[in-house]
């Protein structure tokens, strides 16, 4: 049976990703037009709009796309009742590291980065990529955690691993170590009484 050719709109969605990837990593996010992106991939003027419902859409798919792969695996087989926050967050670490040591890597980081800051409201669809399952984690982790704070301590821990990772430069093995141990004390730290609004 021969190999099956992708569809005319499966290889158009494909061609609008990649250019947008290139676009967005030469120029930055904010620079690149939905009109640039369709003539980058010799796509209709449409054609974004077609696939993807937006840029801010488009951007969403690409980055899970690319990033997803290193976490998915790892953090679907953690396991909280036989592990603790340390090494959860040393398996969030771990790519962040991998990824950043070669240059185009620290790209997508700093898209990553700069997506995430100036796009807080975006709709993740990868797991990982969403609160709910970081905080139902952190319960289980740390006794007397809310969901609400739970979802607050890991608002500020993810803004902060970003922007370290979001720079220029590759961390270094004794900045990750300090980054590793801050993010675990930020996480692990007594919770604070809950408030009436919260219980509600």
């Amino acid at each position: 049976m021969a190999p099956r050719t992708p569809s005319r709109s499966a290889t158009t969605r494909t061609a609008l990703l990649v250019s947008a990837e290139s676009l967005f990593l030469t120029d930055g996010y904010e620079q690149v037009s939905v009109r640039a992106i369709c003539a980058h991939a010799q796509a209709n003027p449409a054609a974004v709009h077609y696939h993807f419902g937006s840029k801010d859409r488009l951007a969403v798919e690409l980055l899970e796309d690319r990033m997803a792969p290193h976490w998915t695996d790892p953090l679907d087989r953690f396991d909280p009742d036989r592990s603790d926050v340390t090494d959860l967050v040393d398996e969030i670490l771990r790519p962040f590291v991998d990824i950043g040591e070669q240059p185009v890597g620290r790209l997508h980081l700093q898209l990553l980065d700069r997506f995430v800051r100036t796009h807080p409201q975006a709709t993740w669809t990868q797991p990982w990529f969403q609160l709910d399952r970081w905080s139902d984690m952190l319960g289980r982790l740390v006794e007397g955690m809310s969901d609400t704070e739970a979802r607050r301590r890991w608002g500020l821990a993810f803004g902060l691993i970003l922007s370290q990772f979001g720079g220029d430069r590759a961390q270094s093995r004794t900045a990750v170590i300090t980054l590793r141990d801050f993010v675990v004390a930020g996480l692990t730290s007594p919770a604070p009484p809950t408030t009436p609004e919260e219980n509600s």
